[in-house]
């Protein structure tokens, strides 16, 4: 929720902002319509995306329910795919700050 909240702010500098989650279609749908979210929610299927950006939190094996769990962060992707930045946190209740990320983002696009 806190991403819906910056996500003018990210807007000013350019940056388009998405969520992405291994929950499938009916739950994003369902989330995206009751949270009222201004962004994409995308589904990483068999958490391709998470693995391949190094985010993927290793405590959960192939076939564990959890599997696929990314930890919290934040990945600043150009439009080609290649990773600009990384901000992920271990574990699954805290978030990396949006202060400190918002000034980081901006002095790699300006």
């Amino acid at each position: 929720m806190q991403l819906e909240e910056w996500r003018e702010r990210f807007g000013s500098l350019g940056i388009a902002v998405a969520g992405m989650t291994y929950d499938n279609r009916e739950i994003l749908q369902g989330f995206h319509a009751e949270q009222g979210l201004g962004y994409p929610l995308l589904q990483d299927v068999e958490a391709t995306h998470v693995t391949a950006y190094g985010v993927r939190n290793e405590e959960y094996e192939p076939g564990h329910r959890a599997y696929g769990i990314p930890h919290p962060g934040i990945l600043l992707i150009s439009p080609d795919g290649t990773l600009l930045a990384k901000y992920a946190v271990p574990g699954y209740r805290k978030r990396p700050p949006f202060e400190a990320l918002f000034k980081d983002v901006s002095a790699h696009v300006q």
